[in-house]
C-alpha cells in the first residue's frame, strides 16, 4: 500500500503500512506513547498521510558508518 497526500487514512490502514495490529495503535492513543497525531470525528479516528510519514521520519535511525 502507498500512502497519497492529502487522504485520512483509517487505524487498519496505517497499522497496515507500519506492520503493527490496529489495537496498538489504540494503545498508543490512549497512553500517548508516541508522537502520532490522529484526528477524531465523532467516534471515527482517522490519520493524515503526512503525520504518518512525518511520524516514520522521525522514529527513523541513522548510523555513523565513518
Amino acid at each position: 500500500m502507498s500512502i497519497s497526500n492529502n487522504k485520512l487514512l483509517t487505524p487498519m490502514q496505517v497499522a497496515e503500512y507500519l506492520g503493527v495490529d490496529s489495537e496498538t495503535l489504540n494503545v498508543w492513543r490512549a497512553t500517548q506513547r508516541y508522537n502520532l497525531p490522529y484526528i477524531k470525528v465523532g467516534r471515527l479516528v482517522r490519520y493524515k498521510s503526512e503525520d504518518v510519514q512525518t511520524f516514520i521520519e522521525s522514529r527513523t535511525q541513522h548510523f555513523d558508518t565513518s
